[in-house]
């Protein structure tokens, strides 16, 4: 039986197995991702979510490589904010938030723009499935469950960004839903380091409340031994 080495417990439990683990990759995209964005135009740092491209883009390879299906998400708006919540949106107005702002990528979080785009180190390939959302999860509003299920999933193998904010909503969700999670910690990436650190600490407190930990090569090491 396959398992890949983590804390607080190797993942799976059953035995890992390409029919039933996906790979999970949240809003890898060039708003979040590169400096003339939406994240480094409200003031955060770009070094710890650049840092999580290199080990997501191995374990998106080994998990093609194993014939994983690899799931990406992105996170963005309507051209006219309609989906927008009324809070957001007075934000937005009053100028204290940057989103639909023009940018060097065009709209910042706007669904069709540039910047919306995943990395192209991280292109999605043909077949594999992009679900847009409007929330911090991606369960909320999206088929995410129904493609899922569709497929057989019952474990998940997190990578993204930002670790503190919809890395960790899609992770507390899925947890509820009864999937059983590993979260990728170094291709796992915040604005926030002391954020990014609390939440990867989060995952396994109460011996692995929300899932394991592993380091990426970890669990290429293990897709490769499939």
């Amino acid at each position: 039986m396959v398992q890949i080495r983590a804390t607080p417990r190797p993942f799976p439990a059953a035995g890992l197995s390409p029919a039933h683990t996906a790979l999970l990759l949240i809003d890898m995209q060039r708003d979040f991702l590169e400096p003339e964005g939406y994240l480094a135009a409200a003031g955060y740092e770009l070094d710890g979510v650049r840092a999580a491209i290199a080990p997501a883009r191995r374990l998106l390879g080994a998990a093609r490589a194993a014939g994983l299906p690899v799931i990406h998400t992105r996170q963005g708006y309507r051209p006219d904010l309609r989906e927008m919540p009324a809070h957001k949106r007075a934000r937005v107005e009053d100028g204290s938030s940057p989103i639909g702002e023009p940018g060097p990528l065009g709209r910042f979080l706007i669904r069709g723009e540039p910047g919306h785009a995943i990395v192209p180190e991280l292109e999605p390939r043909d077949g594999e499935a992009v679900v847009d959302k409007t929330g911090c999860g991606a369960f909320w509003g999206t088929d995410l469950a129904a493609i899922l299920s569709a497929a057989g999933v019952g474990s998940l193998i997190f990578a993204g960004v930002t670790t503190d904010v919809c890395v960790h909503s899609t992770l507390r969700e899925a947890r509820d839903r009864g999937f059983e999670c590993l979260v990728a910690r170094d291709a796992c990436g915040s604005g926030d380091p002391y954020a990014h650190d609390a939440a990867l600490h989060m995952v396994t407190v109460e011996d692995g409340v929300f899932g394991v930990l592993a380091d990426a090569d970890d669990v290429c090491e293990a897709l490769r031994a499939l």
